[in-house]
């Protein structure tokens, strides 16, 4: 797309990811980093904004302490902090919730199978780039199988009449 052609919000998204770039290599250790995104709404615009990088595990705070030094004043409230517990708990919630693999967990799997299940069909799937249906597809007989075998070998082993 020509520079004329472009949008204003292009022009400015641009600019913020420009600028976005250049300050977060220049910042080094724990702390935040700065992210584009959009405001809300009808016509939405490009923002900058703060944010804790997910991706960038040694940039977080990993205590209460650290994240207190590390937030600006009015984040260090009582209320706000409450609030930033309740916003995590509810994306949490809400991640573990909308899991796209949990429709292909069989409920009656011990609950460490289904966290292994999860874990290597995430795994797979991003390693070999391939959709979670593919890997689900590859893994979901081999577990089958492997509770079939254990709940076979369980029934033998115990006495009869129980």
């Amino acid at each position: 797309m020509t520079e004329a052609a472009k949008s204003e919000a292009e022009v400015l998204r641009e600019g913020l990811e420009a600028d976005a770039v250049k300050t977060n290599a220049s910042r080094t250790g724990k702390g935040t980093r700065v992210k584009v995104g959009s405001t809300r709404g009808k016509n939405p615009q490009p923002i900058s904004f703060e944010q804790f990088d997910t991706e960038l595990p040694d940039t977080l705070p990993k205590t209460l302490s650290e994240f207190m030094d590390l937030v600006g004043e009015a984040d260090k409230t009582e209320a706000s902090i409450v609030g930033f517990i309740i916003d995590g708990f509810n994306d949490a919630q809400y991640t573990a919730a909308s899991d796209p693999i949990a429709e292909y967990v069989d409920a009656s799997w011990p609950e460490e199978i289904r966290k292994n299940f999860r874990m290597v069909v995430r795994n797979y799937s991003q390693g070999a780039k391939v959709s979670i249906e593919d890997a689900v597809a590859l893994i979901k007989p081999g577990i089958i199988a492997a509770e079939a075998a254990r709940k076979s070998a369980e029934a033998k082993s115990e006495p009869a009449g129980v």
